[in-house]
């Protein structure tokens, strides 16, 4: 079975963890249909983390990449993104647009953080549009 993963941040194509994301990419831009916040973090063990954070209708459209996972790379993936443990992700459903072709939409799995996690955070920028090189630089990730 295939499944598609949206990616906005570092698991983008030639961002830090992209060797994290084996999958098939799909071409072309995507953005989410509803707005979402988009920020930029600094955690105690990460530095300019990207957190798309579960709260629909609020925010701006994101802008990312898609890509095309197996099974068992999805369960990979959750792993590497820590679902289901208290300080991970979760991950939901969306409906992307293609960007460059109108009347393209796709639905999707996306990773984001729940609204509670903010209090985690030790500084926050955005809401953004898109995960860019400038806003990557300095990304640093401590895993144990």
């Amino acid at each position: 079975m295939q499944f598609f993963i949206f990616v906005y941040g570092t698991l983008k194509e030639g961002f830090p963890n992209f060797h994290f994301n084996p999958g098939r990419r799909i071409p072309g831009t995507y953005r989410t249909r509803q707005a979402l916040p988009f920020y930029v973090v600094q955690l105690r063990d990460e530095d300019r983390a990207p957190w798309l954070v579960n709260q629909p209708g609020q925010g701006v459209q994101v802008s990312g990449q898609v890509f095309e996972v197996d099974a068992a790379t999805l369960q990979s993936m959750d792993e590497f993104e820590e679902v289901g443990l208290p300080t991970g992700y979760v991950r939901v459903a969306v409906e992307l647009e293609a960007v460059d072709d109108a009347g393209t939409v796709l639905q999707a799995h996306v990773y984001m953080k729940e609204e509670h996690q903010m209090v985690e955070c030790l500084a926050v920028e955005g809401p953004f549009a898109e995960y860019t090189e400038q806003l990557a630089v300095g990304y640093r990730l401590e895993q144990p």
